[in-house]
């Protein structure tokens, strides 16, 4: 399993569950209960097990190496639940790639796990919109993994134009030290060098995931790639040189050139989870600032002794970029009271039921008592 990533190191701490006659396996696909898995055996199906948690941040997402117990994974993928395997156990991970889930509720969602790379695909036909490309960093950057922007499409924004121009200048704007690749499916401008950013320096090769909207190319990115139509890949409009939206689902797939490829359908809004830290990476030149400040609780909006207003005044700081800073630091803090508000109401709950159920025993005692 090498060629997904699999390490000596992996092997090593999985040596007490291989004598307890499980097997390690990386998932590449989820569906609902159930995931497809690479194994060292081959592609194999597995439940996901009870023990296993069922929060969408914990629990199995596609790039997850995870412990299998029997049934054996030497059997074929199936749909065939009687044939699956059973994941008991996700391994540690040393990246996660999270986003808020939708619809308002106060639990993150994990997109990608295990990855080395986010890489944010940009598309060079539409302008620049640096508050979308702050935040998909600022998710980066918080997954423990290294981000690198991908401009594509060259081929159809010719390098030298406007657009082109106005990319390279967002991105050093907004993404100090962050690498940027210009790259064309079409006519494999720049595909070489993005080849060897996903082969990396060992063996097994990098672990990436692409993230952004839709119509962007990142389908047709993963077909060049691999060098074959794995993906289905929507039509582009005329009118605006958009792509359609193809991709429904994550999935990771191994480039024959080394490294895999975790492949996620358009995000139309990327919802914040505990990106505070990310956030900071994303703005460093505003947390450096920060430290000159005369109060450490500084929020940067009216305070006197503001380091990040006097740049803002003096104009080394776009006011825009402070904006969207706070903006972005706003949400985090909404989202994280918003989960702790439910964290605290659900121990409040599981206490309410335990107090209800002591209090019916009690009075069980008292009743059997009597009748003695």
């Amino acid at each position: 399993m090498s060629r997904y990533g699999w390490t000596e190191k992996d092997e090593t701490a999985f040596t007490a569950r291989r004598r307890a006659g499980q097997a390690p396996a990386r998932v590449v696909r989820r569906d609902r209960s159930r995931c497809s898995l690479i194994s060292e055996h081959g592609p194999c199906e597995a439940e996901i097990g009870r023990d296993v948690a069922a929060d969408p941040l914990l629990s199995a997402c596609t790039g997850d190496w995870v412990a299998l117990g029997a049934p054996s994974p030497r059997r074929p993928a199936t749909h065939d639940p009687a044939s699956a395997a059973v994941i008991l156990e996700v391994l540690p991970r040393h990246s996660v790639l999270v986003r808020a889930t939708a619809g308002g509720r106060s639990t993150g969602q994990a997109l990608a796990a295990n990855i080395d790379l986010v890489l944010v695909v940009a598309a060079l036909t539409e302008p620049p919109r640096m508050a979308r490309l702050e935040r998909l960093l600022a998710l980066a950057w918080e997954s423990g993994a290294r981000p690198l922007i991908v401009l594509t499409k060259a081929d159809l924004a010719v390098t030298g134009t406007a657009t082109h121009s106005e990319w390279l200048s967002a991105a050093a704007a907004v993404a100090p030290g962050v690498d940027v690749l210009t790259v064309s499916a079409a006519d494999g401008l720049g595909m070489d060098e993005l080849r060897g950013e996903l082969a990396g320096p060992s063996p097994a090769g990098r672990s990436a995931v692409l993230v952004g909207p839709s119509g962007v190319g990142k389908s047709t990115l993963v077909n060049a790639l691999v060098g074959t139509d794995l993906l289905a890949v929507g039509p582009v409009r005329a009118s605006d040189r958009k792509g359609r939206h193809t991709t429904v689902r994550r999935e990771l797939i191994a480039l024959p050139a080394g490294g895999v490829l975790i492949d996620t359908p358009g995000i139309r809004g990327v919802g914040l989870w505990g990106a505070g830290d990310g956030i900071d990476s994303t703005f460093a030149e505003i947390t450096e600032l920060a430290s000159g400040c005369r109060f450490t609780d500084c929020e940067h909006s009216s305070e006197p002794g503001c380091a990040v207003l006097a740049a803002v005044e003096d104009g080394s700081l776009p006011s825009r970029r402070l904006a969207s800073y706070r903006k972005l630091q706003r949400e985090s803090t909404w989202i994280q009271a918003r989960h702790d508000a439910r964290l605290a109401a659900e121990e409040r709950a599981r206490w309410k039921s335990t107090h209800k159920e002591m209090r019916r025993l009690y009075a069980d005692r008292e009743r059997q008592g009597r009748h003695r």
